[in-house]
């Protein structure tokens, strides 16, 4: 696969990465081995990005694919949504010994939102700390905000930005509202010409886009500015499919079978605002006992309606 530099940050990535989020305990939960396997597989097809974060406790399947060793130039980037130094800190040297790395690859402050930059004003300096020390090679933030991608470009001492993009525009924010993939763009460009490297995230919507998979993948790679494109696998068909669309032998009629992808609702995202229990014609989702949505299967049309109006992109399909 293409490997292109990631930005002014001398790190040389895939042009696709790999997201281990739909591997973990929050989604499939797929056992220790097959996950492992699934990461194995894709670096061998040419996959030496990949993508992870604290909160994802997804740690152990990296490590155990690295075990047998041959991935040298395998790139790690991890994130935190810890809001203050010691926290952040912490975090990092959590990453460096669950991966048995003494350096990461590249380091972020988690989903930071709108206002978050200066409440976060600790964790970033342990992140610029971080790197002087020499414990991470490059440090950013990822993000599903405009404002914030755009914000960003002119923080010199930030290496790479991940934000959020896909053709529908699904869970793009500008400060409180949504926000539009053209606005989302704009900022994208103004850190690439900063020399920012840019991965992007969501380009199937959480799932909720896969129904449209080649429309989906054509938008976000056909974007010249956007260095790699992070796919989220839980199957070693979908690094198949991926791989397939790369290499031009996807027959153009082509879109995976989604029939048994249902709706889901991430508690560790959900803040139990209602927008898609308001949103769902069926009467599909309801507030569990924790105050937070849940999802009724045999209510459910997958009709995707709940999808574009989550604030912070908590429904997900697979």
């Amino acid at each position: 696969m293409k490997k292109v530099m990631l930005g002014n940050t001398g790190i040389e990535v895939s042009i696709a990465g790999f997201g281990v989020l739909p591997m973990g305990p929050s989604q499939l939960a797929l056992p220790m081995e097959e996950g492992a396997a699934i990461i194995k597989y894709a670096y061998q097809k040419g996959i030496n990005f990949i993508d992870t974060a604290q909160y994802y406790r997804a740690y152990p399947y990296i490590s155990k694919a690295l075990e047998d060793g041959g991935m040298d130039d395998f790139v790690i980037c991890s994130k935190s949504l810890s809001d203050d130094y010691d926290g952040m800190m912490e975090a990092i040297y959590e990453a460096r010994q669950e991966l048995n790395r003494e350096v990461i690859d590249i380091f972020l402050m988690h989903e930071v939102r709108h206002g978050q930059l200066e409440e976060r004003a600790g964790a970033w300096e342990a992140l610029k700390d971080a790197k002087a020390k020499g414990l991470v090679r490059a440090i950013g933030l990822s993000t599903h905000h405009v404002d914030i991608c755009m914000a960003a470009a002119s923080m010199d001492e930030l290496d790479v930005v991940f934000p959020l993009i896909n053709y529908a525009g699904l869970g793009i924010r500008k400060g409180n509202q949504f926000a539009t993939r053209e606005e989302m763009m704009e900022s994208i460009r103004a850190c690439h010409d900063a020399g920012k490297g840019i991965f992007s995230m969501k380009a199937f919507g959480g799932g909720s886009l896969t129904v449209s998979y080649q429309e989906a993948l054509d938008y976000v790679f056909s974007q010249p500015e956007i260095d790699s494109v992070m796919i989220g696998f839980g199957k070693i068909a979908e690094v198949d499919d991926l791989l397939s669309y790369l290499d031009g032998s996807m027959a153009k009629d082509y879109n995976p079978d989604v029939s048994k992808k249902k709706v889901h609702i991430n508690h560790e995202d959900c803040e139990g605002c209602g927008s898609c229990k308001n949103a769902c014609p069926a009467g599909a989702i309801y507030w569990g006992e924790n105050g937070l949505a849940e999802v009724d299967h045999e209510k459910c049309l997958t009709c995707g309606y709940c999808s574009p109006v989550c604030p912070v992109r908590a429904v997900i399909m697979y």
